[in-house]
């Protein structure tokens, strides 16, 4: 269970939407976070799962964990 920065950051990545199985899919998510490179995005809404790297919370404007992409 990975803690977000804030319950509005929680709220957003951790969202099911019930008529979007595939949340790239879901035209209302627009965060994602992977947790294999500890790393949030802004979604790019393409038909793909490409996503827009961000290092402060939009919400409560706190600086985010660095990635682990290059380790």
């Amino acid at each position: 269970m990975t803690t977000h920065c804030c319950s509005d950051m929680t709220r957003h990545v951790e969202m099911k939407c019930p008529d979007h199985p595939v949340p790239q899919n879901c035209p209302d998510r627009v965060l994602k976070y992977s947790s294999r490179f500890n790393e949030y995005g802004l979604v790019i809404h393409d038909g793909g799962s490409a996503s827009y790297s961000i290092r402060f919370c939009p919400f409560c404007g706190v600086k985010l964990p660095a990635s682990r992409r290059d380790n």
